[in-house]
């Protein structure tokens, strides 16, 4: 299964929204420096995410993002969803290619539908790929390990 960039770099982009979540608001240059997205490309995807309500933004100094839900609340099939559409097209072939592969979209659906940003969060091999990610930064945030603005803020209840 193929996914586009833009939804892989959307589920990226809410994954490290959905860490710093303890800590407040997250500033979209922190979000395209860290998961390595360009600037623009972030602004076309967190327009989409803010119109569907999963990120609210905060204006001014301090300002930035923050997920419009729990993290709990945020399946990355929703996300998938919202940035490839549906998926398969209306009509794939034989009726024996569409009953097959519309069965095989729905499994998948429901699959990616049962995890969420909460399970990956909190996943020790997600911190771990962050952990190698950031190394070797002068300063790194006790979250992710990103340069960031909140320095000095607690992180107390963070996974």
């Amino acid at each position: 299964m193929r996914l586009s960039a833009k939804s892989r770099y959307a589920v990226s982009a809410l994954l490290h929204l959905a860490i710093h979540n303890p800590v407040g608001a997250v500033p979209l240059a922190e979000v395209s420096d860290c998961q390595g997205i360009s600037m623009s490309y972030v602004d076309q995807i967190f327009w989409r995410l803010r119109r569907a309500g999963l990120v609210k933004g905060t204006p001014g100094p301090g300002g930035g993002y923050r997920l419009g839900r729990p993290p709990e609340g945020i399946s990355i099939g929703e996300v998938i969803t919202l940035m490839d559409g549906e998926g398969l097209p209306r009509r794939l072939g034989s009726d024996l290619d569409e009953a097959v592969w519309t069965t095989l979209s729905q499994r998948i659906g429901a699959f990616l539908d049962g995890i969420t940003l909460a399970d990956f969060a909190a996943r020790p091999d997600i911190r771990e790929a962050l952990d190698r990610q950031y190394s070797g930064r002068k300063w790194r945030c006790d979250v992710c390990g990103a340069l960031s603005s909140r320095r000095g803020q607690s992180l107390a209840g963070a996974p």
